[in-house]
């Protein structure tokens, strides 16, 4: 468990591997308190994870809509913690809730947030969350919902005990247990076949390089139906999965120095401007920009995440 705190002292941030029972689909777990009480703003970079954030402190106040659109109430279409797209910096504003599942997103989000806030975060493989969560991942993709409605009470109980807990390492035990729980309660007809698994490790593996078919030729399936099943399980088809692993070595690469002409060799784009058009597309602006936003003042470390 590794524990961090910023220079102001507004917050905190606990780190925590899950249960060896539950890797590797059960990736980390963030424990965070924020006390500032000012307005802040966190981008998410599109990844191949789910998150699922439990608030069970103070929770923020809403974010008043940036451009006339609806304030967040339910509509009973999954995303009621939503608002429009914007302006600004790119990507979709969504004004945080105390607690919300993501499924797999393929553009930037900013999350808006004023207020104290106490929670964890879950990082989940999509195959974890389809087994646990009471919904198609499709259904998932580019949303994000309260937990509630696909977790069901037993989030509720969950959020409560986290609440209660004393302390980071009871808490962490606490999200532990209720995840092997749902895991091994889970219908049997939700577990990916290995198939399935092999074709992603062989996507994660050639750093979104692979063809389509050829990833389907590794499983002995025709495209479409290995495209139905990644939609199904894991939210995007390979294509879009494959757009997302790429941007996010070409993050990796460019946070670190290298050139973007460079980078776009490494990562298989063909060429800079190609580099420049995807990232531009999934992040919300051109990596010049963002890597120079990175690190302005007005817009801190945290500012950039996911």
């Amino acid at each position: 468990m590794r524990r961090r705190v910023c220079p102001a002292g507004t917050c905190e941030r606990t780190y925590a591997r899950p249960h060896a029972a539950l890797r590797p689909g059960v990736h980390g777990y963030r424990g965070f308190r924020l006390t500032h009480t000012g307005p802040q703003r966190r981008l998410v970079i599109p990844r191949g994870t789910v998150s699922l954030v439990i608030g069970f402190g103070p929770g923020p106040e809403p974010d008043g809509p940036r451009d006339g659109t609806r304030d967040g109430a339910r509509d009973g279409t999954r995303d009621g913690a939503r608002s429009g797209p914007t302006g600004g910096h790119g990507g979709e504003h969504i004004r945080a809730t105390a607690s919300l599942a993501t499924g797999l997103h393929t553009r930037a989000r900013h999350f808006a947030r004023q207020g104290a806030l106490h929670g964890v975060e879950i990082t989940l493989a999509p195959w974890v969350a389809h087994q646990i969560f009471d919904a198609s991942m499709s259904e998932l993709a580019d949303t994000v919902v309260d937990p509630v409605d696909v977790l069901g009470p037993g989030f509720r109980e969950l959020t409560e005990a986290l609440q209660a807990a004393p302390d980071w390492p009871a808490r962490f035990a606490l999200v532990d247990s209720a995840l092997v729980r749902w895991t091994r309660s889970a219908h049997l007809g939700r577990s990916p076949a290995g198939e399935l698994l092999g074709a992603w490790d062989l996507l994660v593996r050639s750093a979104g390089t692979i063809t389509v078919r050829d990833l389907a030729a590794a499983t002995g399936w025709s495209q479409r139906h290995l495209e139905n099943l990644f939609r199904e399980q894991f939210g995007l088809t390979p294509k879009r999965l494959a757009r997302i692993i790429r941007l996010r070595r070409a993050l990796r690469l460019l946070i670190t120095g290298t050139t973007p002409a460079d980078t776009a060799y490494a990562c298989g784009f063909s060429d800079q401007a190609h580099l420049t058009n995807e990232f531009t597309a999934l992040v919300g602006m051109p990596p010049r920009r963002f890597l120079a936003a990175r690190g302005t003042k007005g817009l801190p470390s945290h500012w950039v995440a996911g």
